[in-house]
């Protein structure tokens, strides 16, 4: 399962403004769809592919006995020249997508009713992501 999205309007996007700024409603986050879910506490990004690991784990974990729901998705491309190009002929090819995460904002829920399979589940998608994160309860 590819978390890249299938059509865009432009094929190649700048980086963007600084997106280090902490979220003012940090603590007022709260769960949608689950009972339990994975916080980051600092800012950073997030591959595409690191989104699909963290899913997986989770799912690995938990199986049947809940459901999983990501909140977030790699929408902006980044792009990287071949090895050995000199400098200038344009814009390098899009090499991988990524998600631009905020402090404070919920990477994924978990609905279960099992507390400790669903803190597993959580520490095990903590190890997948480069950000410091925590798991947060309703």
């Amino acid at each position: 399962m590819l978390f890249i999205p299938k059509q865009q309007k432009y094929k190649k996007q700048q980086k963007g403004k600084a997106f280090n700024k902490i979220n003012k409603n940090f603590s007022l986050n709260y769960l949608k769809q689950g009972s339990f879910a994975l916080k980051s506490v600092e800012f950073g990004r997030i591959n595409s592919k690191q989104i699909a690991s963290m899913y997986n784990s989770v799912n690995k974990v938990i199986k049947k006995n809940g459901k999983v729901f990501l909140k977030i998705f790699a929408q902006t491309p980044v792009s990287k020249k071949p090895i050995e190009i000199r400098m200038g002929k344009g814009k390098g090819n899009v090499n991988h997508w990524i998600a631009k995460i905020k402090a404070g904002v919920i990477l994924c829920e978990i609905e279960t009713n099992k507390k400790k399979l669903a803190i597993k589940a959580l520490q095990y998608a903590k190890l997948r992501l480069p950000l410091k994160t925590k798991i947060y309860c309703q």
